[in-house]
């Protein structure tokens, strides 16, 4: 499209529009300015492809290949040892707690069957403790022994021991019993004492400090 100016007297300039020929043919239209005399502003862009991040996978790699360093193969090595350590101890308290029942147990039943005996069959029976053997039971059935960690006392009247080395506590079959006690004691030294009412022959338990 090409503009003219032209003068028309008083009454100002009009302005004469030229239609320029189409490119495409005879008929007459706007013009287009050719592909390439665009502007360069406004020519496309081609954007290089991004090329993918390779510092964190670098980053594992090497974290991966590194392995351990000496200062963590000592710590460990520290560790196993300490458990190996700790194991026996544990296992030794263990089995200490687990004899410790099992002892107080039977002391409490071997008493109690003492008390029964008598008052059913009518006879006297004596619950026999040795001291020097680590003993004790029914006098006349089998006896038990007290495991080595554990320490045994009793006290007994002094007319129910004998040359053997026992001390005994007589159950009557009215009920009563000669008395005394028995004290069953951890290495720490606390455990319990068993006493036998002379009264009534009924068995008691009360701790012992150490």
């Amino acid at each position: 499209m090409q503009h003219s100016w032209s003068a028309d007297g008083a009454k100002g300039y009009s302005l004469q529009a030229r239609l320029a020929p189409s490119p495409s043919g005879g008929r007459l239209g706007w013009g287009r300015a050719p592909r390439s005399q665009a502007h360069p502003l406004h020519a496309p862009r081609r954007l290089a492809p991004s090329s993918p991040s390779l510092g964190g996978n670098k980053a594992s790699v090497r974290r991966v290949q590194r392995g351990f360093t000496l200062i963590e193969i000592m710590v460990v090595m520290a560790l196993m040892a300490l458990l190996v350590g700790l194991v026996p101890i544990a296992f030794g308290r263990l089995n200490e707690s687990a004899q410790y029942r099992e002892t107080v147990r039977a002391v409490l039943t071997d008493m109690r069957t003492a008390r029964y005996l008598a008052q059913s069959g009518g006879a006297d029976v004596r619950f026999a403790v040795n001291l020097n053997q680590r003993s004790f039971g029914v006098e006349g059935r089998k006896r038990h022994i007290v495991p080595e960690p554990l320490k045994i006392r009793a006290v007994m009247a002094q007319q129910e021991a004998d040359a053997n080395g026992d001390m005994a506590i007589r159950f009557l079959p009215t009920g009563g019993a000669s008395g005394g006690s028995v004290d069953l004691l951890r290495p720490s030294g606390g455990g319990v004492r068993l006493r036998v009412d002379w009264f009534t022959g009924r068995v008691e338990q009360e701790p012992v400090g150490p």
